[in-house]
């Protein structure tokens, strides 16, 4: 009876609390400047906050109901968490291709995070969310053109293709022709991320902190932090378009060894705003599509270390950092100026694409990063520790902060051994990798709530960076470790030099490049003997 009462005052509570906000929305339409856009909020949140609900609560009963009474350690314990980690991915997964915008965002956030959330969570929502993307309809573009530059498409270019060449959570890009015949692509910002944004914001913050109320080991909400501060600049395509010549900026002035090596589309201003993108039309072949980069006569190898060491020159010298380098936003194409060797070969470039999402590291942060892969990349613990620890992770953490940056457990991230780093891609380091990001779960969570965003930013890029490396060479490289040590050794000693001018300090610093280059020497001969071990065996 008192159960029944319960419910039935809940259901009163719930009616009235309907009609008051039924109220308050009616009014807030009638009074609005954008009465139709606001009408579109108010009908659009509640159904999508209504799926997140029913989504939330399917996935917390399916944990609890499944694993209820199953021994911690035990096989059926861990084919059952197997079978409940991919129901809930696929369920996520159908959540946010239905709500779209910042749903499919935090759903590629996720596939880009391996090891950090379940493997089977990763997998899936990399499978879909960079390439599935929802798209709108032509009406929904011409209505963006409209409002942004007071005509349709085909008003404005000499041709216009109304089907898009890609779409993404954000927005999706057509091919157009310029009056003068020059081709280009145009970005055009998807219609409902202007109308429930900072909504869908609110209702995905509500989700995560509800759940981590009740279920404390799952605790995502850096994760919506990141996205709440990253999220209006991706959604300022001016920003974009200053973020990319800034990059090839800092290319130029910083890196000028590789600057011609690495490209970005240019922008037409005079047919850009905050919500259209119109760029240079590049042909290039995506990174991950190795068939296609060899008929160009480009080799995936070369192509990796391009990528390797133009991501390691933004990270470690410029403090300049594109965040989201996972396939879709990187081409490679023959290098304009190149000609073919003897045999039919090559150089390649790289060519940037989407440019919304950077960050910048402070000198003392990107110094501290830089020497803390250094210490990786030489296994020296002590310095490992020192710089985990000025980045965040604390005296307790830093052995597993080095794990999560490599991928490696602690004993191999100070082996001594040159290929120390190296991941051979079989099911033997994959299974270990996944028992160790089982087992330390919870210390995760509370690393990954201690770092930085900007920190945080840097783990998300090297997740990108180590699955383009797999997807070109099919393992990780002792070669792109090499770069790696390279870069950021020199990145140390450039800081020891500003800080102070002293002789003694040049004197330290120029037997530190010394032995630099030593060891450098000893790990490019280990790789040559490796490769030649390797090509006997074969």
């Amino acid at each position: 009876m008192a159960t029944r009462s319960l419910w039935r005052g809940r259901a009163k509570f719930v009616a009235a609390a309907t009609a008051v906000m039924a109220g308050a929305a009616a009014a807030n339409v009638a009074t609005s400047d954008d009465p139709s856009r606001t009408l579109k909020l108010y009908t659009t949140v509640p159904v999508r906050l209504f799926r997140d609900c029913i989504t939330a609560a399917s996935i917390a009963f399916d944990y609890e109901y499944s694993l209820w009474g199953l021994a911690e350690e035990s096989e059926k314990r861990a084919r059952v968490k197997h079978e409940v980690h991919l129901r809930s991915a696929r369920k996520l997964q159908e959540l946010c291709f239905k709500n779209g915008g910042i749903y499919i965002k935090l759903g590629q956030h996720l596939g880009q995070l391996e090891y950090l959330v379940p493997q089977e969570y990763v997998q899936t929502m990399r499978e879909s969310m960079l390439n599935k993307c929802p798209v709108s309809s032509y009406d929904q573009v011409c209505e963006v053109f409209k409002k942004e530059l007071g005509e349709t498409p085909d008003k404005i270019f000499s041709e216009f293709d109304s089907i898009p060449i890609a779409s993404a959570s954000l927005a999706q890009v057509h091919v157009a022709r310029m009056s003068d015949g020059q081709k280009v692509a145009v970005k055009v910002q998807h219609t409902h991320m202007t109308d429930t944004a900072a909504a869908d914001h609110a209702t995905v913050e509500f989700i995560v902190n509800t759940l981590h109320r009740f279920f404390p080991s799952f605790d995502y909400r850096w994760l919506v932090d990141e996205i709440s501060e990253s999220l209006p600049q991706e959604l300022d395509f001016l920003v974009e378009a200053k973020n990319s010549e800034k990059c090839l900026d800092n290319f130029w002035k910083l890196s000028p060894h590789i600057a011609r090596y690495i490209y970005a589309p240019k922008v037409h201003w005079s047919l850009s705003t905050t919500k259209l993108l119109t760029m240079e039309y590049i042909d290039g072949a995506q990174i991950n599509d190795v068939k296609t980069i060899r008929k160009l006569g480009l080799q995936p190898r070369e192509v990796a270390k391009l990528v390797s060491e133009a991501f390691a020159e933004m990270m470690f010298k410029h403090g300049f950092v594109h965040c989201d380098p996972h396939a879709a936003n990187l081409l490679v194409c023959p290098l304009p100026s190149s000609k073919k060797s003897i045999l039919g070969k090559r150089e390649p470039q790289l060519i940037l694409l989407d440019h919304g999402l950077y960050k910048e590291l402070d000198f003392e942060t990107r110094t501290n990063y830089a020497a803390l892969w250094k210490g990786l990349i030489f296994s020296d613990a002590k310095a490992i520790k020192e710089n985990s620890v000025k980045l965040g992770a604390g005296e307790d953490l830093y052995a597993l902060f080095a794990g999560i940056l490599t991928m490696r457990p602690w004993n191999r991230v100070i082996d001594p051994a040159v290929d120390h780093l190296v991941i051979q891609g079989g099911d033997s380091d994959r299974s270990e990798l996944q028992m160790y990001a089982s087992q330390y779960f919870p210390q995760i969570s509370e690393l990954l709530r201690r770092l930085p965003r900007v920190i945080l930013l840097m783990l998300k890029t090297n997740d990108c960076l180590r699955a383009v490396n797999k997807s070109l060479l099919q393992e990780s490289s002792l070669e792109t470790f090499l770069i790696i040590g390279k870069i950021s050794s020199e990145a140390v000693i450039e800081a020891k030099l500003l800080r102070s001018k002293s002789l003694l300090v040049r004197l330290t610093v120029w037997l530190d490049e010394i032995l630099l280059e030593a060891r450098l020497l000893g790990m490019q001969v280990a790789l040559w003997l490796l490769r030649l071990k390797k090509a006997l065996c074969w």
